[in-house]
């Protein structure tokens, strides 16, 4: 799988091999998209002690994953294996049965096929330091706050794989920050032993009670014996197998044109120019989408009738079959991967989109409306209950519904006054069991009965909800299937409040004025006439306050 494109800068350039200590120390505590820690970036107090220490430190917290990609690029070119590496890492951690990984501050939910784009694979790290054997350090400090990802990524740490040579250190974010301040920075110390005095603190991999992590002065650095004399070179060609991007192959072969693994770079290189569908991923990776943009990206094709299969900020199947197809259309190579220029195309059509659809229905209201009180005119306007059952029954959700469902009132109470004892009863009857076989039960008992006009009414409203019950239904699960929340069922009511359509309280609750309003929505822009959202009509609906 090719990723990590953020850290295509990792061999950018020949760089001689730095023959110091170096050290990367990184706290992110406040996330834009996830829970936020309480001690993540204590772990940047160790950075005077270390520097003090002799160490060369690359630093930074609450760092988005290009960022990290950024500092893990300069450590990587700076470790030459023959001085000491220490990593050290506080926040959050995800991890699935490929390997682990460090967030970045940007992440937003990823899944297994976005983890890699929106953190820093630990498997990496982990070959980084590899290449300093007995010399190298990874610390990683983690809290018991969960980050919420997608599917296949778990969150914290998992299994890790240490490598031959690295010391790994585990614990509670403030008690591996004391750590690197206050331990690491000792000559004449080994790892093994200052874990002694931290019981909170877990080691594995190289423990060595004898070999000091800094020697004391004048001491040479310990260095495990490497029999292989191109360890270092097949240590860089591995990390450079992992970020798997054609920048990675070629700047390998910038610094080992005739390397032992040069032809194989080079193969993988011909490989990614003849797969445009490659570049166009890594392109597109490059992007660094955040789940809110990508859910952008899905309204517009939606809008535009390229249906992505669902608004959530995850470009599966459905999503990268929409976007081909759009590509297709408009005259762009059908890769299923986005470009900066398509996004920005894309959303200029969305918007415009968006603009006629309102014109249309703001054209369909206005006739509508137009036949709406015409018909009110000739019948309802004058009052009397046969007109005002007729309008009613052409139009249940017109502009005069309410008027009429008012006016209707007086004359069922006037009926129910005058109506006998006995039909008072039949009726009421009728109307506590509500079923379209006790309102025709209702009329052939009493066809001269005082509420027989309400009981063929409300026959006629119950046999088209019989008739309809299964569509309703599915637009019934369609609207379930959505997940909406409080807010975005306030935005729609709000919306339906702007458009005149009278949704009743704008308190995200649906209630019968709220349906009767989304039909209103509905009829007039040729929307099948539910009562329910599904995602065509949120996103017409919600499309001038989401997608500007």
């Amino acid at each position: 799988m090719r990723f990590r494109a953020s850290l295509t800068a990792l061999l950018m350039t020949s760089v001689p091999v730095w023959a110091g200590d170096v050290a990367l120390v990184v706290g992110n505590e406040d996330y834009a998209n996830g829970r936020d820690l309480s001690a993540a970036d204590e772990m940047l107090d160790a950075v005077a002690p270390l520097e003090e220490a002799g160490f060369e430190v690359l630093s930074g917290s609450d760092l988005t994953a290009g960022a990290l990609a950024g500092l893990v690029s300069e450590l990587n070119a700076k470790v030459g294996g023959s001085g000491r590496v220490l990593i050290a890492l506080s926040g959050h951690f995800g991890n699935s049965l490929s390997g682990s990984w460090f967030v970045g501050a940007d992440a937003d939910g990823p899944d297994l096929g976005a983890v890699a784009a929106q953190s820093v694979s630990l498997g990496v790290l982990m070959d980084i330091a590899a290449r300093a054997p007995g010399g190298a350090v990874v610390a990683l400090g983690v809290e018991e706050a969960e980050f919420e990802f997608g599917a296949g990524v778990n969150s914290g740490l998992g299994d890790l794989d240490i490598p031959q040579g690295v010391s790994v250190i585990t614990g509670p974010s403030g008690d591996v920050a004391d750590f690197a301040k206050d331990a690491l920075g000792v000559k004449g110390q080994s790892i093994a032993n200052a874990l002694n005095a931290w019981p909170s603190l877990t080691g594995s991999g190289f423990m060595a009670p004898l070999v000091p992590f800094l020697p004391s002065d004048g001491a040479a650095p310990p260095v495990v014996a490497k029999a292989d004399p191109d360890a270092e070179q097949k240590a860089f060609w591995k990390v450079t197998q992992d970020i798997d991007t054609m920048d990675a192959f070629e700047a390998y072969l910038k610094r080992h044109p005739d390397g032992l693994f040069a032809s194989e770079a080079r193969a993988e290189i011909d490989k990614i120019k003849a797969e445009p569908l490659l570049l166009a991923e890594q392109g597109e990776k490059a992007l660094n989408l955040s789940r809110d943009r990508r859910r952008e990206i899905q309204r517009a094709l939606s809008l535009l009738e390229y249906d992505p299969k669902g608004i959530d900020g995850i470009f599966g199947r459905g999503s990268r079959a929409a976007i081909q197809k759009w590509q297709n259309v408009n005259g762009e190579t059908a890769t299923g991967f986005v470009t900066q220029p398509q996004i920005e195309r894309l959303g200029a059509q969305a918007d415009r989109r968006a603009q006629e659809l309102e014109i249309e229905a703001e054209k369909r209201k206005i006739e509508l409306e137009r036949k709406d009180r015409a018909y009110w005119r000739a019948t309802g306007q004058g009052g009397d209950e046969t007109g005002l059952r007729a309008y009613l029954e052409r139009y249940p959700d017109g502009v005069f519904a309410e008027i009429a469902t008012a006016r209707l009132e007086p004359f069922e109470e006037a009926r129910r006054a005058a109506a006998a004892e006995q039909d008072r009863a039949a009726w009421d009857a009728a109307e506590s069991v509500g079923s379209l076989a006790a309102y025709e039960g209702y009329v052939q008992a009493n066809p001269e009965g005082a509420f027989v006009e309400q009981a063929r009414a409300k026959i006629a409203e119950l046999e088209f909800e019989a008739k309809n019950a299964g569509a309703l239904e599915a637009a019934q699960r369609n609207e379930e299937r959505l997940g909406l929340n409080g807010t975005t069922r306030r935005l729609v009511e709000d919306r339906l409040e702007s458009l005149g359509l009278k949704p009743g309280a704008v308190d995200g609750t649906f209630d019968d004025d709220s349906r009767r309003a989304i039909r209103r929505y509905q009829e007039a822009r040729n929307l099948p006439r539910t009562g329910f959202l599904n995602q065509q009509t949120l996103v017409r609906l919600l499309a001038d306050s989401v997608l500007r």
